[in-house]
């Protein structure tokens, strides 16, 4: 097959970019030509604010280019990863008017919600869920500031009005059953909805475990639960040292609380290979996020390592984490039941042992290159077949 993925890269780099990448290596190592229409955020400085209002609705250059390069060589589909804000639906219509099929995956909540989270303020927000005009995001300014919500919230109208997200594309890929709910709750089409989680690729292999140590790896920000993870480790009193690895907004929070909270250490950005290495050696992961989340790559990746979970009870990463057998839950939001957790996961050494095995088979049995890429292909035939 001939893909033409298409994303718009973000200025700090997440699970999205990393997990849009994978898929693009595993269909060419399976013979398939992946060629990739690419936006960067770092462009935004060079535009103006009307200009880049007017791309975030329709961009007139990305249907242009997007139209030509169909044109000029034939492509059995487009898969969209991520058009926003600087690429924008208008490439549904591009692929429609050169007869190629859409495929999208739902990496965020952005087609439901301003912010793309459904968090404000410190807690989950569904004000905007189901309203053809999501209003109350201007209201409360979700996305940067009242103008940047108002270019979103015009993005989303204008394109419900056109029915852009019912009838512009074949078929929508959700990371979880948990997400494609909340799609189907928001008004897409239920049947245009599958559900095909991330994976990891090359396959990382175990890790013994014995590194003495909990681990967090992932933006540091308020919607991830950065405050409870902190405020559990001061409850733990140093029963067992605290590794962060991350960057972002609440940087500065974490930095401070590691040069003033015992076995607290903040590794700040690491490549992945040093990631993967700290997870398996990591007794377990914690993943403490206060929003939904769309999947929560680093558990597969944790689970790909062996390494068990403690994650919040909320979300997608509430249906990747089986409690008792690969991980615990605890309440989000509360770092007390987060405490209580990580103090009996310590105290049950041969319990902790099992759920390594349990998550390293959770990784074979559903995320791997292999069950990905059959899935992928099973969606590509259905779409092609429209």
């Amino acid at each position: 097959m001939r893909i033409l993925s298409v994303h718009n890269r973000y200025q700090i780099r997440g699970g999205e970019d990393e997990s849009r990448e994978s898929e693009e290596r595993l269909l060419r190592e399976m013979g398939h030509l992946v060629e990739v229409y690419e936006e960067n955020n770092e462009r935004i400085a060079e535009l103006n604010p009307m200009r880049m209002a007017v791309n975030t609705v329709w961009s007139v250059e990305a249907y242009k280019t997007i139209r030509s390069r169909l044109r000029e060589q034939p492509h059995d589909l487009v898969h969209v990863q991520n058009f926003f804000p600087l690429i924008s639906p208008s490439i549904y219509y591009a692929a429609k008017a050169e007869k190629v099929p859409v495929v999208q995956t739902l990496r965020n909540y952005r087609l439901l919600c301003p912010n793309a989270l459904f968090f404000r303020d410190g807690h989950v927000c569904e004000d905007c869920l189901g309203k053809f005009v999501p209003w109350p995001g201007i209201l409360h300014a979700c996305y940067r500031d009242r103008m940047a919500t108002g270019v979103v919230t015009a993005m989303l109208t204008t394109h419900r009005m056109l029915r852009s997200w019912t009838e512009a594309v074949d078929i929508y890929i959700a990371l979880t059953e948990f997400a494609r709910q909340k799609f189907i709750q928001g008004g897409f089409p239920a049947e245009k909805i599958v559900v095909k989680p991330n994976f990891v690729h090359p396959d990382p292999g175990t890790g013994e475990g014995r590194g003495g140590y909990a681990l967090f790896v992932g933006r540091l920000s308020p919607e991830k639960g950065i405050s409870t993870l902190l405020e559990a480790w001061k409850q733990l009193g140093g029963k067992i040292p605290l590794k962060i690895v991350g960057d972002g907004p609440l940087a500065l929070q974490v930095a401070e609380a590691a040069k003033q909270m015992l076995g607290v250490e903040w590794l700040e950005r690491k490549p992945l290979e040093e990631v993967y290495e700290l997870i398996g050696q990591a007794a377990f992961i914690v993943f403490p996020s206060e929003w939904y989340e769309t999947f929560g790559r680093v558990a597969i990746e944790a689970f790909a390592k062996g390494t068990p979970v403690i994650a919040a009870a909320i979300g997608a990463i509430a249906e990747l984490v089986e409690p008792e057998r690969n991980g615990f839950h605890f309440r989000p939001g509360d770092p007390q039941d987060l405490a209580a957790k990580v103090e009996l996961a310590l105290s049950q050494p041969g319990k902790l042992a099992q759920m390594r095995q349990e998550a390293r088979a959770e990784f074979e049995k559903k995320y791997t290159a292999k069950e990905n890429y059959l899935r992928l292909m099973r969606i590509y035939a259905q779409t092609c077949s429209k």
